[in-house]
């Protein structure tokens, strides 16, 4: 009984193998895969409802700031910051020359990066006593009304409108805005994209001069610039429109994209302050008027002379 008992065990073992080796059958097909969409930056979104204008509403004199003042006394805001033992400073990480990390060493470099060292230098007598704080566009004037930073230093556009809610120092750089494009594209300049994917970033003057060109492009705004980079490399943009240093530091990245056309904006970069530290934006225009005299010249020579050729400071305008 034993043996018999055996030789079936065996026997069903043998026929599960046989059937293993057997047809597998019909393969099920996989579910179909169309067309994938490369991903979007993220929060990036198309903008219906941008009020057009940007830097065109001349109800003020943009370019009029306070006074300088150079001194420190108790109490004032520079000496709150003194006593801190830091400037604190919003600025942009993401902006090639302006406001970038040095991916080999990790540290902040630019333009904007030596302005903002220039009023720490004037503080403590240290161009290194600064807390960098990288913040986008949109959180610049945030940042500024919460107290999260006493400047911000980041291709900041001064305005009619941004000047209801914060101040502004005198103008240190003037910049203006072209388009961005791939080498191979035909379009000239603004007045091609006519309901053409045109990218910037949310809250700035150059998404709001996208809207009121015309013929209408259709703007996309995303949080940094270098998203705008990303989506027109990627084809999910047809253009990035911004200021021509921003638009210049891309070009020195991707050797597949070119500025065109005429600059059709004056972008006046100024350093914002909250609204309510007056003494802080007449130490800062003190600054500028010293780095005017020489450091300006210095930076620019490093980060934009060889992408933008030669230029000077602006001349100050006060109250």
């Amino acid at each position: 009984m034993k043996h018999r008992t055996r030789l079936g065990v065996a026997l069903s073992t043998f026929a599960l193998l046989v059937a293993g080796c057997g047809s597998p059958g019909k393969p099920v097909d996989p579910a179909p895969v169309g067309s994938v969409e490369r991903p979007q930056p993220a929060n990036a979104a198309l903008e219906n409802d941008v009020q057009g204008g940007g830097t065109a509403d001349q109800s003020c004199n943009p370019t009029a700031s306070l006074s300088p003042n150079g001194s420190i006394p108790s109490g004032s805001t520079m000496d709150e910051i003194r006593e801190r033992g830091h400037l604190s400073v919003g600025v942009d990480q993401n902006t090639f020359l302006f406001g970038f990390r040095n991916p080999t060493s990790g540290a902040l470099e630019g333009f904007d990066i030596d302005i903002a060292r220039e009023v720490a230098r004037e503080i403590f007598g240290d161009p290194n006593a600064v807390q960098f704080r990288a913040i986008t566009s949109a959180q610049r004037i945030p940042a500024l009304q919460n107290g999260d930073v006493d400047i911000v230093v980041r291709t900041f556009s001064i305005t009619c409108e941004r000047l209801e809610d914060i101040s502004f120092s005198t103008v240190y750089y003037v910049a203006g805005q072209k388009v961005l494009v791939g080498v191979n594209s035909d379009v000239e300049g603004i007045g091609d994209l006519g309901g053409k994917r045109v990218c910037a970033a949310k809250e700035s003057t150059s998404l709001k001069n996208i809207a009121a060109a015309d013929p209408a492009p259709v703007p996309i705004s995303v949080d940094d610039w270098s998203d705008c980079l990303v989506m027109l490399q990627q084809g999910q943009v047809d253009a990035v429109s911004t200021d021509d240093t921003i638009l210049a530091g891309m070009a020195e990245q991707d050797p597949t994209v070119k500025i065109v056309g005429e600059r059709f904006t004056d972008e006046l970069y100024g350093i914002g302050v909250p609204k309510e530290n007056e003494d802080m934006v007449r130490f800062v225009n003190a600054v500028l008027d010293r780095v005017r005299g020489g450091a300006w010249q210095q930076s620019y020579n490093r980060w934009l002379l060889e992408r933008l050729g030669p230029a000077s400071p602006p001349s100050p305008d006060y109250q």
